[in-house]
């Protein structure tokens, strides 16, 4: 057989043969007297042997352990070691479907920062478009990094205290209004004298708790925490994320006269 017929009769290309010549994992047959490989039945027994263990999904390597001279114990050991890992994905696809389900059931209509948690789906419906706000979009993209990066325990404790800074209509137009100021320093200077305003508004808007005590907030600080924040004042135009860093600053000093008041009660 020529390798296009071997190729026609076990059902894979060419290029796949003559890939597994180039591997080791099919001899090479002999050559008639004009050049042409002449395969053999047992070529294509070999290679349809191949292609059945590739296509249970086994890796070309071990279809090389499987084919050498103790195939018979090797080929028991690897296909129970693709079952169990078969297994492996076939649960985390279940779990994968059962979130998807939910998401679509809770949501009715993905979000368009999405795939996001149930609890985050829900804190945006509740703020709604507010207004068609630039910045508000912007504020939604990180609170979906920050629910897919941050541990488990942590994306649960920032939902829950958005949700409840959120939680009534006079919230949410706080939140809209502060917006607004935000959105109105696009193309504005860091010392635009709104920048103040701004700030204020925004960190009456920030709940307790939502910014660590004693974490960094400039971007100053060294390693991966300050890397983050330099990336994310660098995502605003200067005024913008001047009065960003403001907010942060009133909140945190907030935070801490309010530690020493209990220090000294």
């Amino acid at each position: 057989m020529r390798i296009g017929e071997l190729a026609a009769v076990v059902g894979v290309t060419t290029r796949a043969v003559r890939h597994y010549h180039h591997l080791g994992l099919l001899p090479e047959p002999e050559r008639r007297s004009n050049g042409y490989r002449d395969y053999t039945l047992r070529h294509a027994v070999l290679l349809a042997r191949i292609r059945r263990l590739t296509e249970l999904g086994l890796g070309l390597a071990e279809v090389r352990d499987v084919l050498a001279e103790d195939a018979g114990k090797d080929l028991v050991e690897v296909l129970t070691e693709l079952d169990e890992d078969l297994a492996r994905q076939e649960e985390a696809i279940r779990e994968r479907r059962t979130r998807l389900r939910a998401l679509l059931e809770s949501e009715g209509e993905v979000q368009a920062e999405g795939p996001v948690s149930a609890e985050l789906a829900a804190l945006f419906r509740d703020m709604g478009d507010l207004g068609g706000s630039p910045m508000a979009a912007k504020d939604r993209e990180i609170l979906a990094l920050i629910e897919a990066t941050a541990p488990e325990e942590e994306r649960g404790r920032l939902v829950g205290v958005l949700t409840g800074a959120l939680s009534t209509p006079e919230a949410v137009e706080r939140a809209a209004d502060a917006y607004a100021l935000l959105d109105a320093l696009a193309e504005a200077e860091p010392d635009d004298p709104r920048v103040e305003e701004a700030a204020r508004q925004l960190a009456a808007c920030v709940p307790a708790g939502l910014v660590p005590e004693g974490a960094g907030i400039t971007g100053e600080e060294t390693g991966g925490h300050g890397s983050f924040l330099r990336a994310f004042f660098a995502d605003f135009p200067p005024a913008q994320a001047e009065a960003i860093r403001r907010a942060l600053r009133i909140v945190q000093e907030g935070q801490d006269q309010r530690e020493e008041g209990v220090g000294r009660g």
